[in-house]
């Protein structure tokens, strides 16, 4: 588990890649801090809308190439989508993609 340093900056290293909780899906952890930081990259193989959920998060994500789709939108390379706490959302790909995704959690400051 790579976390925040206590101070300044440091370069983290990347995880390798890790089968997710979908077949096709491909996860590589930058961060996984247990105060509810988490930056990863996320290969979605072709598929259907996924199962209904949402994030106790605020969730960030970047397509950085191929497609990606939810409820509302299609997006594609170089869209990026901000879903905060709570929202309801499925998500799935025509043609699968690449996306750098990051969770953070939403304090006081971030209202």
């Amino acid at each position: 588990m790579t976390q925040l340093p206590s101070q300044g900056s440091v370069k983290l290293s990347a995880g390798d890649w890790q089968p997710g909780e979908r077949p096709g899906e491909m996860i590589r952890s930058l961060l996984d801090d247990p105060r509810g930081y988490r930056t990863m990259l996320m290969k979605v193989a072709p598929g259907p809308l996924g199962m209904l959920h949402a994030h106790d998060e605020i969730e960030q994500i970047y397509v950085m190439d191929g497609d990606f789709f939810d409820d509302d939108e299609s997006y594609g390379p170089g869209d990026f989508l901000l879903r905060m706490p709570g929202a309801m959302h499925r998500a799935g790909s025509k043609g699968g993609c690449t996306m750098f995704i990051a969770y953070a959690p939403l304090t006081e400051g971030s209202r």
